[in-house]
């Protein structure tokens, strides 16, 4: 599903309202603010107009000051340019920006390597300060040689900063190639270039900026008006739509005559393309990243453009039918927010919690290999006590493993807690707030908040995400080095100090009957074979809901619920992966225990 939002850059001067209105009147859905010299306006008005905005569906973007580089070589300066984009990126978080744009700097004739390390050291500083605060920094392709920042430069940095993203810039990357965007497969072959470098939920849309320019042997010279360069917007639109990709589309123009005319070509090309991929995965109208194609073949619809070979049945079976989301949906939502969820079952055997006809259907788990997997299917085996002796578990290390456990009516994804290698070793603990019957969402939190405060005073880090059903869960990070008996018994020491300084919100009562009305810490959620739904993991309930990583400044605001398959992509292109620190590691529980008095 190709999607374009078109928009102007422009500063609203007068009644903010009615410039919005005229906005949407024209068909924008799009406008980037240029605080490229100053900031006028301060968080309350920022935060009026962003509501202005959401009112009429108009995104926002901003874009920075053109003197906060980040390969400034005075370090007062690159002090002052730092300053200058945590100040662009927190008044985006006011207008409720997913991006903010920014420059890299000039070269300053350095060699490419040490600019990346300087780069590297400024995003290390900046990183603290605005990596929770749901704004992307837009890092812009460079428009001639004296500049900084190559795709290839700002992939690198976004596989490494979880806040970094994507701006192209075309009148830039036309003047650098000697203005040879001037087809559709000419765009075609940089939009290749951006899908196999970034991950399908971080460009979707792909924020991009829009002009006709004047350029020579060193790149862009200044901007001209639209038509009297050689920059045309109808082949990117016939690229945009033959790979089915999502866009926000800025006009950079400097004057409002070429911004019409840019739109009225973007207008005209989209009422005439023709998507010529055929039949997709998912019908369901809602912007999945990484569409996945697919051709019947008898009984079965077989995968195009896969790395591995694979096909599906019954793709439009009702699965979440309140929503209107089928088998075709689950399956294409996995697709996508596979760069995502992949990282956290890297070698974790998995529980198959099986509804072969959707959330209204029977269920059933099933740990064993079924033995009609695909060839290409990795197992591993694991002694099993329930299952008498040893049996081959599955594991999920690629887009197509999870299509396949979607096409199995695997709606949930169950990990180990541990990894091959590792089995008897887990690699996080798990604190499961399990709100009994009678309880209410508000002792949830006051059970997480506390929890907050006792693992910073017990030096360790902890990491929220709702259920995605009724309860929340944080997680530790550990590295693979306490057996699950320690690690479940240093959460049932925790959540016994937690339940006596709130006893009236936290229990650990194991009988059922005297948790009425509190929320119960599962500390046996730490054992060996127990599995909890992974982060970004569908659950089995009305709407698709995930079980989705939260900042802890969001606990208490964001419940169960509100998000799902449709709308998680936005919190991916503005936080990331919340809870990438969980398959880093890095922590023992050593000195926490001592502090607890649980070592001699």
């Amino acid at each position: 599903m190709s999607v374009i939002r078109f928009g102007i850059s422009e500063l609203p001067d007068g009644d903010h309202a009615a410039f919005l209105d005229s906005l949407v009147e024209q068909g924008h859905r799009a406008l980037e603010l240029p605080f490229t010299k100053e900031f006028p306006w301060k968080e309350k008005q920022c935060a009026q107009f962003g509501a202005l905005a959401a009112e009429r569906d108009i995104r926002l973007s901003v874009h920075a000051p053109y003197f906060a580089g980040l390969t400034i070589p005075e370090e007062d300066r690159g002090k002052q340019s730092l300053a200058a984009l945590e100040h662009t990126m927190k008044l985006g978080r006011w207008l409720g920006a997913p991006v903010i744009v920014a420059h890299f700097g000039s070269s300053y004739e350095e060699d490419p390597a040490t600019l990346m390390d300087r780069i590297r050291s400024r995003l290390d500083a900046l990183a603290p300060k605005v990596e929770s605060l749901g704004v992307g920094l837009g890092l812009e392709t460079a428009g001639n040689v004296r500049q900084f920042g190559s795709l290839g430069d700002i992939a690198q940095l976004a596989s490494e900063y979880a806040f970094v993203r994507p701006v192209v810039d075309w009148a830039h990357i036309h003047a650098m190639t000697g203005g040879g965007l001037t087809s559709p497969e000419a765009f075609q072959s940089v939009l290749g270039f951006v899908r196999d470098g970034f991950p399908g939920w971080m460009i979707s849309p792909l924020q991009v900026q829009f002009s006709d320019n004047e350029f020579g042997q060193a790149g862009e010279i200044r901007h001209v008006a639209y038509g009297d360069g050689t920059l045309r917007v109808g082949p990117l639109v016939e690229a945009v739509t033959e790979a089915g990709m999502s866009m926000v589309l800025i006009s950079e123009s400097r004057d409002m005559t070429s911004h019409q005319l840019i739109w009225k070509e973007v207008q005209a090309h989209l009422d005439g393309s023709v998507d010529r991929r055929g039949r997709h995965l998912s019908e369901a109208p809602v912007a999945f990243p990484s569409p996945v194609g697919v051709i019947k073949d008898g009984e079965r619809f077989r995968a195009v453009g896969t790395d591995r070979p694979i096909s599906f049945s019954n793709i439009d079976k009702a699965f979440f039918p309140d929503a209107g989301y089928t088998k075709g949906d689950l399956i294409q939502y996995y697709a996508s927010v596979a760069p995502v969820l992949l990282p956290h079952l890297a070698g974790r055997p998995i529980s198959m919690s099986r509804y072969p006809d959707g959330i209204d259907g029977p269920s059933f788990y099933e740990k064993r290999a079924p033995g009609h997997q695909p060839d290409w299917m990795r197992t591993v085996p694991v002694p099993s006590d329930s299952q008498g002796g040893i049996i081959d578990f599955l594991l999920a290390d690629s887009p197509e493993a999870l299509m396949w456990f979607a096409n199995m009516g695997c709606i949930e994804v169950h990990p180990f807690h541990s990894t091959v290698g590792h089995l008897e070793t887990p690699s996080y603990a798990i604190f499961d707030f399990d709100p009994a019957e009678g309880s209410v969402w508000d002792q949830v939190v006051a059970g997480a908040r506390l929890l907050e405060v006792a693992l910073e005073r017990l030096g360790l880090r902890g990491y929220p995400k709702l259920s995605g059903a009724r309860g929340l869960h944080v997680y530790v990070p550990l590295d693979p080095v306490h057996s699950f008996e320690r690690v479940r018994r240093f959460v049932g020491e925790v959540g016994a100090y937690l339940a006596a300084a709130n006893p009236d919100d936290i229990t650990m009562e194991w009988d059922k009957p005297k948790r009425t009305g509190k929320v119960f810490i599962d500390h046996n959620r730490n054992a060996s074979g127990q599995t909890v739904a992974s982060a970004y993991s569908v659950r089995p309930l009305p709407g698709a809901p995930i079980s989705v990583p939260l900042t802890w400044e969001e606990v208490g605001t964001v419940r169960n619920g509100d998000v799902t398959i449709a709308n998680l992509w936005d919190r991916l292109q503005r936080y990331g992966d919340l809870f990438a620190p969980v398959v880093a590691g890095g922590q023992t529980l050593d000195a926490a225990e001592t502090a607890l008095g649980m070592r001699s």
